[in-house]
């Protein structure tokens, strides 16, 4: 069985995938750390915090799977020092936390 981090679940990308993790039979387990909470899911544990950091140290349990489904656009971002801390400095976190 295995036990899944996935980041980005907020995401249209990460929210598809997350519903296809809960539908597997083969995942006993899905932790899905958030900036803004996930409506409720049975079998998805969703630490949120307004830094994902926090949100990532909150996931103890052992991880056998990690997909990082987080990114952004300049637009969205605002700059390209905003893009860097958007879509670099969280995917080396969940990479960390993953490990």
């Amino acid at each position: 069985m295995s036990q899944v981090l996935i980041t980005g679940a907020t995401g249209l990308v990460g929210d598809h995938l997350l519903r296809l993790l809960i539908q597997d039979r083969r995942v006993n387990y899905i932790a899905a750390p958030t900036r803004r909470p996930l409506a409720d899911i049975s079998g998805v544990f969703n630490p949120h915090y307004p830094q994902l950091t926090d949100a990532l140290a909150q996931v103890q349990d052992p991880i056998n799977i990690a997909c990082c489904c987080l990114g952004t656009t300049r637009r969205e971002a605002g700059s390209k020092e905003a893009i860097i801390h958007a879509d670099y400095t969280p995917v080396g976190d969940n990479a960390l936390a993953a490990k």
